[in-house]
């Protein structure tokens, strides 16, 4: 199946601003969050708006794809797919280009580990330890894949080389086929007597415990790279690397944009008349908020340097408090008639029509 485009995943459209985008992706990244979201599919569903996001949020990415689509640009006749199959048959009938040596060092193939992490962990960073399936270059043949003390022999079908040649009848007339050798399997070499250990293969499974450094900043999706913890090299190459992918859970108090944190304050009709001073939590501590009289809903203010710092060392980002005036209910006699009282100082109902008001309201309600 073919991928969806990344703007459709993210439900924008392709004259969407870098705000949009980034809207949209924190709207549907809580939504799918594995954390959040247990039904069936999210975490695939989460997966290809993380992807989408980090090609779209990307200006040279995003170019890229708006121009070419999700076909590897620089992919040519080598190897992406992007000619409709002819570079397959190109490099069926003429070798693709070169002759591998299969003696050759090569380095190993990276490996790729998802790490779940509290908020507060991404927020200051910490050490940790972690486990990793891997392979390991086997201790008994090191690495050979023979039997200590045996010989590992050139292939006499292939010569070493991995790959023979072969006649082929084409419509373009007779040509060479280059293909694997089916004798050494490409690798140019033949053990006769195996490693009772890795069976010939060079290579066990292990588990291996690594130390981690959980940079201080990191956000969801963001990966880290650990070189040298991938897969052992092939013929003495160098290993490959290993990619941390940070999945941050969910905070239940603050929300992160960036390196900024905002966070509702929750204050009563009389708090956001009279003002106030209220302790307000942030990730570094309780701090001390002056609330001005007169304060209304959805102002924001601003604690400077409350934020998270940023993960490549430019800066600090700010704690950003959203107040929210909560409308009393359940009101008691005493309150009501306060409120009355309030209303009329400050001409909102008629002198002569306040003392019925309430009256009025309830048999309206009561009405059939």
């Amino acid at each position: 199946m073919s991928k969806r485009d990344y703007y459709e995943v993210l439900g924008v459209a392709k004259s969407a601003s870098a705000d949009e985008i980034k809207k949209a992706y924190r709207k549907l990244s809580k939504q799918y969050h594995p954390d959040i979201n247990k039904e069936e599919g999210a975490d695939a569903k989460f997966k290809e708006i993380a992807e989408a996001y980090e090609v779209l949020s990307d200006p040279q990415k995003k170019s890229r794809y708006d121009q070419f689509g999700h076909q590897d640009p620089g992919a040519g006749f080598g190897g992406g797919g992007g000619f409709g199959g002819f570079d397959d048959i190109f490099s069926s009938f003429f070798g693709g280009g070169g002759r591998r040596d299969p003696n050759a060092p090569r380095k190993g193939d990276d490996l790729q580990y998802r790490m779940n992490i509290n908020f507060e962990e991404a927020v200051f960073g910490k050490e940790t330890e972690i486990e990793i399936p891997k392979e390991e270059n086997c201790g008994t043949c090191n690495g050979s894949g023979a039997k200590p003390g045996s010989d590992v022999k050139t292939c006499s079908t292939c010569g070493g080389a991995g790959e023979v040649n072969q006649a082929v009848d084409t419509p373009f007339g007779r040509m060479m086929n280059r293909t694997t050798c089916r004798t050494c399997r490409g690798e140019g070499k033949i053990i006769a007597d195996k490693c009772g250990t890795c069976h010939g293969n060079g290579k066990v499974k292990v588990t291996k415990k690594i130390k981690v450094t959980i940079p201080a900043g990191v956000d969801d999706g963001q990966q880290l790279r650990v070189s040298g913890q991938g897969e052992p090299g092939i013929n003495g190459g160098p290993a490959g690397d290993l990619y941390i992918v940070f999945r941050v859970r969910q905070h239940e108090q603050f929300e992160r944009d960036g390196d900024d944190i905002y966070y509702e304050l929750k204050l009563t009709f009389a708090q956001a008349a009279l003002g106030d001073e209220i302790e307000v939590p942030t990730v570094h501590g309780k701090v001390k908020l002056r609330i001005p009289a007169g304060t209304q809903t959805g102002t924001q203010m601003r604690l400077k340097g409350k934020g998270v710092k940023n993960v490549h060392g430019y800066g600090q980002g700010d704690q950003h408090v959203i107040i929210r005036v909560q409308t009393p209910q359940d009101l008691s006699e005493r309150q009501k008639e306060l409120l009355r009282e309030f209303a009329e100082i400050s001409g909102d109902i008629p002198e002569e029509q306040s003392s019925s008001l309430f009256d009025r309201l309830k048999k309206r309600f009561t009405e059939k």
